[in-house]
């Protein structure tokens, strides 16, 4: 019993050490704060834009629809010696391939940042809230997700 509980312990300590080491990790990015000094969310994409950089585009839809914060899609070709696809608000990382969530973000994913940095909300939400465009939206992202088949 003493054996199980020293290694959930030590458990539970490296995966407290590894969650506060991805928070910790900073990057030059181009752009990161706007001319009023707000951070910037910023997902860079390849050139092309795969399947995780789409998806990627479509969580930025998404968080316009909810959040009053300053975004911006940049290719790879614009954010030399960062990952792509990655995302990241002011100079945080959020995900990027090969490290955090290989670069797919999800709109719960980048919510929970932008709600810990306090950023303002929409008063009202965007069209992708509607019912009939909320549909087509979601079709869209099945074709992206199946590859177009």
């Amino acid at each position: 019993m003493r054996k199980l509980l020293l290694g959930l312990t030590i458990a539970s300590a490296q995966l407290i050490w590894t969650v506060a080491s991805a928070q910790q990790i900073s990057m030059p990015v181009p752009g990161a704060l706007d001319a009023a000094g707000r951070k910037v969310l910023t997902f860079i994409a390849k050139d092309p834009p795969g399947q995780r950089c789409n998806g990627n585009l479509q969580v930025a839809a998404e968080l316009a629809n909810v959040y009053r914060v300053p975004i911006q899609l940049l290719p790879s070709s614009l954010a030399p010696g960062l990952p792509a696809p990655a995302v990241f608000f002011g100079n945080q990382l959020i995900a990027a391939d090969g490290r955090d969530h290989n670069g797919q973000a999800s709109f719960q994913m980048v919510a929970d940042v932008l709600e810990v940095e306090g950023v303002a909300k929409q008063d009202k939400t965007g069209l992708l809230y509607n019912d009939k465009v909320r549909k087509d939206f979601e079709a869209l992202r099945s074709a992206i997700k199946s590859g177009g088949k």
